[in-house]
């Protein structure tokens, strides 16, 4: 059945969630001549393993004095206006009350004004990007609930507010990145499913700015490796049917699929991502097991369903050699799927 299957759909597309393992040499010495070399070895590994879609690694927010979140977070929130990221025993006291996020010790910032863009410039990192490859390219951008998670609120008074002022600057800037695929990472939404409404409208609000296809990741956390979210798929389909996005990424590999029939009720126009790449080992997966996490979900919600193909997260706390074995495995594994040679 394996090739056949498939015969009349589109081809499954291989992509990755965004980040990579950081190149040694950019530790104390991150010029822009260094990151350039990085940025065009970690794309060029990606045409070489086969990938259809590629990025930059998110190197273009690495940051050698917090690597552990690898830039997701602290990139964008201490460029903004209004956000104070220096903070008091009583600014800490009040994040660990009030934050749900018992992984981290701080807060990435504390919110003293009005939010603006202050000197993120997101449209400089793609720009910086999209001249170092021919193939087509994924831009990827925290989304503005996982952002106001991590932030004391000392201004607006409501969360929802503080998402809508993110969302606002993420969108002004969405809209002038010209990537084929943009998309917004959540992972704490995975936890909460019950922040639905107000993520949503914020989340959508960045979405609706996004000019070329619309994706947004979901898992269940890669903080230092560890899962950090608790939940399950079925609990946010409310959530996920209420996007305005193209198609979702999200982990299967490392959880298991038998969540999968609940995407039974996922809106059919939204496509499916299916995580088939487990980011907290270091086994490399042989095409077979690909394969057949493709087959499974398939004869589970209907040949065609599952439109892209991806680790279940960032590859940034592998060693490289085991990043670039996984994505060859990714690859080999959706050619043995749809029967290609």
């Amino acid at each position: 059945m394996r090739g056949l299957v498939r015969s009349k759909f589109m081809p499954i597309l291989t992509t990755v969630v965004g980040s990579y393992p950081t190149p040694n040499w950019l530790f104390g010495a991150t010029s822009r001549l260094t990151l350039r070399d990085a940025v065009m070895v970690v794309l060029k590994t990606q045409e070489l393993a086969g990938i259809d879609v590629i990025a930059d690694g998110e190197l273009n927010r690495f940051d050698p004095s917090h690597p552990e979140t690898n830039g997701m977070i602290d990139y964008f929130v201490t460029r903004m206006e209004g956000i104070r990221s220096r903070f008091s025993v009583t600014d800490i006291d009040q994040f660990r009350k009030d934050a749900g996020l018992t992984y981290r010790t701080d807060p990435a910032g504390i919110v003293m004004g009005t939010i603006g863009e202050g000197v993120l410039n997101l449209p400089r990192d793609y720009e910086f990007t999209k001249g170092l490859t021919e193939k087509p390219l994924k831009f990827t951008c925290t989304g503005p609930h996982m952002l106001t998670k991590v932030l004391t609120d000392r201004h607006y008074g409501r969360r929802e507010k503080v998402a809508m002022a993110i969302a606002g600057v993420l969108r002004a800037q969405m809209e002038r990145i010209g990537a084929e695929i943009v998309q917004i990472d959540e992972a704490n939404i995975s936890g909460h499913p019950e922040d639905r409404e107000w993520a949503l409208e914020a989340i959508n609000h960045v979405l609706e700015g996004i000019r070329g296809t619309r994706a947004v990741h979901i898992c269940f956390g890669n903080y230092g490796g560890q899962t950090i979210q608790k939940g399950f798929w079925r609990d946010l389909m409310p959530f996920l049917n209420g996007l305005k996005v193209d198609h979702l990424v999200l982990e299967f590999a490392r959880r298991g699929q038998d969540e999968i029939h609940a995407f039974h009720d996922l809106d059919p126009k939204i496509g499916l991502g299916l995580g088939v790449v487990d980011i907290k080992d270091n086994g490399i997966e042989p095409a077979e097991v690909i394969a057949s996490r493709i087959e499974h979900a398939e004869r589970a919600l209907g040949a065609g369903r599952v439109k892209y193909i991806h680790p279940d997260c960032g590859f940034w706390m592998l060693q490289r050699s085991v990043a670039d074995g996984k994505m060859r495995a990714l690859v080999a594994g959706r050619n043995l799927f749809e029967g290609r040679s």
